[in-house]
């Protein structure tokens, strides 16, 4: 699998960073099929959160095996200082190890709540102890929803992220707003040699019915047609700036996803492939919570 620099972080990630949402809701034997998955693939980044159910204890198990092969990462949704400190500790029992390479304020997609973790008392003030007393290896941001680009840039110039996560897909890329916010956003990862990740990839839109019965542990619905997957993947990683994609928050859609990582397509004719899904959009155009 193909891997790119992390940034200043210097780390060779694999560009499909395994996106551990999908363990939240599942068992540990399912959970271990996946894990397996994704390392005989080639992944050698994993991305959790405290706030993915289960996930950082379905992942506590394979840390004495796999902990020195992997580059692990996690979030922490709390604004508070002290409420961020208590859950940063407590992903560290959840995953059985003493240190994370990457703890990101999670969720940050507006400056109400870009103030509220940067602010005296808040989030990050915790996460920036964690790295000083060697729990954490660096700190970023990540976040969603339309606003998010311009809001990571404000982040980049109040605090120096080593990393960011924020959405692109074509959708998002053709709105003129967001797209003038991404490239101020590029740009600023370049100067300050910032990881730049990115999420959903495969999101094809809003469920129709929020609160329906749903074919996949996603909160969007999901693209699960091979060929529709491999042009998602292969539109995002044709942007060199990115340095990852995480995957999506269903196991079942892992294997077309890297099977689409193996066999890319240009990015024209990956956009041409989606075009004709009159129901393809970004989920963050319309955000469910």
């Amino acid at each position: 699998m193909e891997r790119r620099r992390l940034g200043r972080l210097g780390h060779q990630s694999s560009v499909l960073i395994y996106g551990a949402a999908a363990l939240s809701e599942i068992d540990q034997d399912s959970a271990d099929q996946s894990v397996q998955q994704a390392l005989d693939a080639g992944i050698n980044h994993f991305d959790v959160a405290a706030s993915y159910g289960d996930a950082e204890l379905r992942l506590g198990p394979w840390m004495s095996r796999i902990r020195d092969q992997i580059f692990l990462a996690t979030k922490v949704e709390e604004r508070a200082a002290d409420r961020a400190w208590a859950s940063i500790n407590k992903s560290l029992e959840r995953l059985r190890i003493d240190r994370v390479d990457l703890m990101q304020l999670h969720s940050v997609g507006d400056l109400p709540t870009l103030d509220s973790v940067t602010r005296s008392g808040g989030a990050l003030e915790s996460a920036v102890r964690a790295m000083d007393e060697g729990m954490v290896g660096a700190i970023g941001i990540t976040g969603h929803g339309p606003a998010a680009a311009a809001t990571h840039l404000e982040g980049l110039r109040r605090y120096p992220f080593a990393t960011v996560l924020t959405p692109l897909n074509p959708v998002l890329w053709h709105e003129g707003e967001f797209r003038f916010a991404y490239g101020a956003l590029v740009d600023e990862v370049h100067r300050q040699d910032v990881g730049l990740m990115t999420i959903k990839t495969v999101a094809r839109r809003n469920w129709p019915d929020p609160r329906g019965e749903h074919r996949y542990a996603t909160w969007y619905e999901p693209l699960d047609e091979a060929d529709r997957i491999r042009a998602a993947v292969s539109w995002v990683l044709s942007h060199d700036e990115i340095t990852g994609l995480a995957t999506a928050g269903d196991v079942r859609l892992l294997g077309m996803i890297i099977a689409a990582e193996r066999d890319r397509l240009d990015a024209l004719t990956a956009e041409e492939a989606l075009r004709d899904d009159a129901e393809y959009a970004s989920p963050f155009l319309a955000m469910p919570f």
